[in-house]
């Protein structure tokens, strides 16, 4: 494999069911090459096995990925199936995950330069935590909320309004990529 260009993408990808097949989703957590993070993304899956979530997930980087460039990208998963499928090294068997291989591998040759990585669960935590969040509000069950890390600030609120279907906010700014949950005061 080609090593990485200066500019390109990672993204850390997880996708997860309860039961499995049960309640699923997936979480994606897009950084630059500097690992500043540029997207986080996530989706309620409904009923599904965990690979199909795994393979959403890596759907959605890739998308991201060819939409809004570069056209590079890494992905890092903690799904040793779906690393070693898209590598070439399993077969893919099962009907429903040959369509979504068929789906990724499509993405993937719409990109310049692409790599996929295997790590264990605790790497890839920030993403486990989205796609956790998904299945938790699809199953109409409170998010889980980790407890803020030492050095980490609370949650904080701002002041804003809507103008051209748009957020401004009135006081403060927040850098881009910044994940923000909306409640409309009347």
């Amino acid at each position: 494999m080609k090593p990485a260009p200066p500019i390109h993408l990672v993204a850390h990808t997880d996708g997860g069911a309860r039961g499995n097949p049960g309640p699923a989703g997936y979480g994606v957590v897009i950084q630059d090459g500097q690992g500043n993070k540029v997207a986080a993304l996530s989706q309620y899956l409904g009923h599904q096995t965990n690979n199909f979530a795994e393979y959403q997930a890596l759907i959605a980087a890739l998308e991201y990925a060819v939409e809004h460039g570069p056209k590079a990208l890494r992905v890092i998963s903690d799904s040793e199936l779906l690393v070693r499928q898209m590598k070439g090294i399993y077969k893919v068997k099962e009907p429903t995950l040959r369509d979504l291989h068929g789906r990724a591998s499509q993405l993937v040759r719409q990109l310049e330069w692409f790599d996929i990585d295997h790590v264990l669960r605790g790497h890839n935590k920030e993403a486990d935590q989205l796609a956790n969040e998904a299945m938790d509000k699809g199953s109409g069950r409170a998010p889980f909320r980790s407890p803020v890390s030492p050095g980490q600030r609370p949650p904080q609120e701002f002041n804003g309004v809507v103008r051209g279907g748009k957020i401004e906010l009135l006081d403060g700014s927040l850098p881009d990529g910044t994940a923000v949950q909306v409640r409309i005061k009347r």
